[in-house]
């Protein structure tokens, strides 16, 4: 018990007053990513949204615990570590990785018999029933830093330091390797609303792979295209916001 409540303090961001929020919007980043991504999210949404980012081990403060390699094990940890959180109402945002993360654990909550998520929110991540290769986790270190260049997003510092790459490029290649091998199970959709963001620039998750997202349940489906890439620009953002703002607004 104590391991997993100081583990708890250790992946869990609650960013805001944690108390306030009427819903709680759990936050999953994209890979080689961090919960660092939302600490500004309470900010822009709603006080009765309760921001709560998940911080998965290989960085930040988990640095010194082996990131995982396989989906089916960032579930049960998450399962463990979101427990107390998931009987009361919540949604999901997950961006790129983040947004695989999400949907997986949404279904795995669902064959447990456990309360969903009443909304799930996904950005950047080509939708899974297109199989769509994944790149750069099984390339040499060379290559994956060119996949980094390519999306963007990582200060060039990072990429200029050898020392900050080899504390970076551990965690970036196993949450790749998590996407990559995690393929698209065959399973029923969801029956949850689930509302997908695009950058218009965005080849790796462009628009139309986004659209595809739709197979993934048989409730409400939405696809916004926003401006910017992979990492949304500022007004790309800005409308991410206020559909999570809106979503959650609505009574159920």
């Amino acid at each position: 018990m104590v391991d997993v409540l100081a583990r708890r303090q250790r992946a869990l961001r609650h960013y805001g007053t944690s108390d306030a929020g009427r819903v709680r919007l759990l936050c999953f980043h994209y890979a080689g990513g961090n919960a660092a991504m939302f600490r500004d999210w309470p900010r822009r949404l709603s006080p009765d949204v309760a921001t709560v980012a998940v911080q998965l081990p290989g960085r930040d403060t988990r640095l010194d615990e082996p990131p995982h390699v396989h989906m089916g094990s960032v579930v049960a940890e998450l399962l463990d570590l979101l427990d107390p959180l998931l009987d009361e109402p919540f949604a999901c945002y997950g961006h790129s990785m983040g947004a695989r993360v999400a949907l997986a654990l949404a279904h795995e909550l669902r064959a447990k018999s456990r309360p969903g998520p009443r909304a799930l929110f996904v950005a950047a991540s080509a939708a899974p029933a297109l199989r769509t290769p994944v790149r750069g986790w099984d390339e040499p270190d060379e290559g994956l830093i060119a996949y980094m260049r390519d999306l963007g997003g990582t200060p060039s510092i990072v990429l200029e330091r050898p020392d900050l790459l080899e504390l970076f490029l551990p965690a970036l290649r196993a949450d790749l390797t998590v996407v990559a091998t995690s393929g698209a199970p065959v399973r029923p959709p969801l029956d949850v609303p689930l509302h997908a963001f695009a950058g218009v620039g965005d080849r790796e998750a462009s628009p139309e792979r986004m659209a595809a997202w739709r197979e993934e349940t048989t409730g409400p489906f939405a696809l916004d295209v926003v401006p910017g890439g992979h990492f949304f620009d500022p007004a790309g953002v800005e409308r991410v916001f206020d559909v999570i703002a809106t979503t959650l607004a609505e009574p159920r």
